[in-house]
């Protein structure tokens, strides 16, 4: 899987993946951007939100002519200094509809431990590799 993301100067990026959708993503003012889309940090949030939604509403299938409304807040705390990562999230589910506690429960325990690939992904090892002017560049340690 891969994603382009594309600089549209300041601090605004367009991001495409293979699905061809795009997504706008900016700083806020605070950070030189002009609020012209997500910033990263919300996107990460709405993507743990997404993914997980995704994994519980195919767990639930079946039920889901008995849900009537399902939101996802997602709630990021992040850390005071400088790299401001998410030291947890609290992910809430609120849900209107004649389905049993307990089966939601599973539903959310499986996408969290087997199935919500974002969530997983928090746990990544990151690598970076630079290409300047059409060459790969080294690191010179």
């Amino acid at each position: 899987m891969i994603v382009r993301t594309k600089w549209n100067g300041q601090r605004a990026f367009t991001a495409v993946g293979d699905s061809g959708f795009k997504i706008n993503m900016d700083a806020t003012e605070a950070y030189g951007g002009e609020g012209n889309g997500m910033t990263p940090t919300e996107m990460l949030l709405a993507s743990v939100a997404g993914c997980i939604g995704i994994d519980v509403t195919m767990i639930l299938r079946h039920y889901l002519p008995s849900i009537q409304n399902l939101e996802i807040i997602t709630d990021g705390t992040r850390k005071e200094k400088e790299p401001k990562g998410f030291t947890s999230i609290l992910i809430t589910f609120i849900i209107d509809g004649d389905i049993d506690s307990k089966r939601i429960w599973r539903a959310i325990d499986l996408g969290k431990e087997k199935y919500c690939a974002v969530s997983d992904s928090l746990k990544a090892d990151i690598a970076f590799q630079l290409v300047l002017n059409g060459e790969e560049q080294k690191r010179n340690e």
